[in-house]
Parts: structure tokens; C-alpha cells; sequence
């Protein structure tokens, strides 16, 4: 049965009930805007990219096609690539039999398979 009474004198809302409202429509709202990079998702996204276009010749950090030309830590050391910035430069325009993949990637493809590739190399390459 329905109570009249409550429903023409409905009870005020609790106190705060406006402020807990906004907090749960922008916390949405600042997934949609915030920078991927803030949330690791850049890292993900390189991982993904280098699983779909860089590991059938370079898995786990390794070369097929080359043994001494890796992505291990030390390789690109002697090899005078020293920052994610110098992995980027050679996937987007190549090195030796490497062909450039700029046009496939992306610039922001790029700096996040360089980051990703950066992170690996600095972690030993673990198995996940």
C-alpha cells in the first residue's frame, strides 16, 4: 500500500548528497580527459604495439634475424643507444636491415613501443 503522506511531505535530501552526485560524475569525466601516460596506459598500449609489429623478430628482447643487434639493456648500450628517445628514432626511420615502421606506428605508437621497449630492457626482459 502506498503511504500518502510520505509522498506530499517527502523527507529533504541528507546532507552532502549534491557533493557524493558530483564526485561520481567526474570521476568518469576525468578518465575520458586525463593523459593516457598518467595512467600506465601508454606503457600498455607499447606493450600491445610491440607484440603486434615488433616480436616476430625481436621476441623477449631478442633478434632473429641479427644475434648481437638485441634489445637486452647492454646491446643497446654498446650499440650507443642510450634513452627511450634513441629506440624511437630507429622504429620510426629503421637501422640496417630494420625497416622503419613511423608510418605503421604512428608518431605516439612510436615513443610508447620506445618506452615499453626502454622499460623491458631496464627490467632484464622478464617473462610475463
Amino acid at each position: 500500500m502506498v503511504n500518502l503522506q510520505a509522498l506530499r511531505n517527502p523527507q529533504p535530501l541528507a546532507p552532502g548528497w549534491w557533493a557524493r552526485l558530483g564526485l561520481l560524475l567526474l570521476i568518469p569525466l576525468l578518465l575520458l580527459v586525463w593523459p593516457p601516460g598518467a595512467l600506465g596506459l601508454e606503457v600498455a598500449n607499447g606493450a600491445r604495439l610491440f607484440e603486434n609489429h615488433c616480436s616476430g623478430c625481436h621476441l623477449q628482447g631478442g633478434n632473429i634475424i641479427r644475434r648481437g643487434k638485441t634489445l637486452k639493456l647492454a646491446a643497446l648500450q654498446r650499440q650507443g643507444i642510450t634513452s627511450p628517445e634513441a629506440v624511437a628514432t630507429i622504429a620510426a626511420a629503421g637501422v640496417g636491415q630494420m625497416g622503419g615502421y613511423g608510418d605503421v606506428l604512428g608518431a605516439e605508437g612510436v615513443e610508447r613501443v620506445a618506452a615499453w621497449v626502454w622499460q623491458q630492457a631496464e627490467a632484464g626482459w622478464p617473462r610475463t
